[in-house]
């Protein structure tokens, strides 16, 4: 289940996401991955304390296998930021909270 402001995207909707200005931050996952799963509450709670200020999105590597190999993601979990539709920051493996929070403040 995907927490309400974290939407999880497919191919369509992420063309359409990416293209918006501002900051975005990726969660490519997988639903069997163990630190994935570690990761996800920590995106959720970020995502609460950046609303208005960061976009989150999720995109399961599965699902969307295009989008994973587009992006060129080897392992999972793997954070990318996107500013203003390019890529700007990959954060690869689970990290802790206080980390990702101050390294996507740093994006800001």
């Amino acid at each position: 289940m995907v927490h309400h402001c974290v939407q999880e995207l497919g191919t369509k909707e992420f063309e359409r996401i990416i293209s918006d200005k501002g900051l975005l931050i990726v969660d490519f996952f997988a639903e069997w991955c163990m630190p994935c799963l570690m990761m996800a509450p920590v995106f959720e709670e970020l995502c609460d304390k950046f609303k208005g200020k960061v976009k989150f999105a999720k995109v399961n590597i599965d699902d969307n296998s295009g989008l994973a190999g587009k992006f060129k993601v080897m392992s999972i979990p793997t954070i990318i930021a996107f500013k203003n539709g390019k890529e700007v920051k990959r954060f690869i493996g689970a990290m802790q909270p206080d980390d990702l929070e101050n390294k996507i403040d740093g994006l800001i």
